[in-house]
């Protein structure tokens, strides 16, 4: 439905395409020239345009998953499944269809009827209510938002760290960006000469590209449970107040949501924005036998240079 909303609102808004824009095609050209922009000068010219389809697809879809998913028909209509504890709603037909519902809130009914699993007396209360022909229960809601649904997260920090390390190796090439995570040369070195200075500089060296290693992995947990903890939060909290106070004093906790969408999916892209220039710019430690081969040269270098001089 995000997919279908997206497409359906840019299709509406460039369907008359114009050399000078206007209306909506104006105001969707400057959301996009106005992130690209914002791409660019961080990452330059360059990776800008090789970051840009990643990082706004990763953006624009949380954002919309995220403002989607506060429309009143997520999370409140569903199938209704009875038990010994939950909402107490009340029962009638909609035509053929057998329904229950809550009613709204209002000054004079500020809360909503519930039974606690918690309750000693939850069965008897609940039999009660059946009684006077109520629903006790929960309701499996037909649609939910995606982010508050794990999975959506998760697919979406693999996403970003797979293009990531995409990026990284295709700009500096397998071994040289690997070397980040897998570097054993020091170590060999040392061994290979007995020096235990070279030795003890070789553990160091692996031990921080293990620690690199490390550091990569986590970024998908924080990726995921980042994202997902503030939207389920948010979720729950719309939830909770529709039913425990009355439905105008809900709104500002929307315009709260609205911000906390609109952060999350910047923080979302920002960060794979982020670890993309880190990837294309960390060359890794500077191979030792390259260096000592530097510096002899260097050093033949100032000698001829010494000799001519003589």
């Amino acid at each position: 439905l995000v997919v279908a909303l997206m497409i359906a609102l840019v299709y509406l808004a460039s369907r008359r395409w114009e050399l000078v824009p206007r209306g909506a095609q104006n105001l969707l050209e400057a959301i996009i020239e106005g992130f690209y922009s914002l791409v660019v000068s961080i990452a330059g010219e360059k990776n800008g345009r090789r970051f840009f389809p990643v990082v706004a697809t990763i953006f624009f879809f949380v954002l919309f998953a995220n403002w989607f998913s506060l429309f009143p028909i997520f999370n409140a209509i569903g199938l209704g499944e009875e038990g010994e504890h939950g909402f107490v709603m009340e029962k009638t037909d909609l035509g053929p269809l057998p329904t229950t519902y809550v009613g709204l809130s209002s000054l004079d009914q500020m809360k909503g009827r519930t039974i606690d699993e918690d309750d000693p007396e939850a069965a008897q209360r609940a039999e009660q209510e059946r009684e006077k022909g109520n629903f006790v229960g929960e309701i499996r809601p037909f649609l939910r938002g995606i982010n508050t649904d794990l999975n959506t997260p998760l697919a979406l920090a693999i996403m970003s760290a797979i293009f990531v390390e995409f990026w990284g190796i295709s700009t500096l090439g397998f071994f040289t960006y690997g070397r980040k995570f897998f570097n054993f040369g020091g170590l060999l070195r040392g061994i290979r000469r007995l020096s235990v200075g070279q030795i003890f500089q070789g553990i160091v060296d692996a031990f921080v590209g293990f620690l690199e290693l490390v550091s990569e992995m986590v970024r998908l947990i924080s990726f995921t449970f980042r994202l997902f903890g503030n939207m389920f939060a948010g979720e729950v909290v719309i939830l909770m107040f529709t039913f425990l106070i009355p439905l105008v004093f809900t709104l500002p906790f929307y315009g709260l949501e609205l911000f906390v969408g609109l952060i999350q999916a910047f923080i979302f892209a920002a960060l794979t924005l982020v670890f993309g220039m880190i990837a294309v710019t960390h060359g890794g430690p500077p191979d030792a036998e390259e260096a000592e081969a530097e510096i002899h040269q260097a050093e033949t270098v100032e000698g001829q240079s010494v000799k001519s001089g003589q």
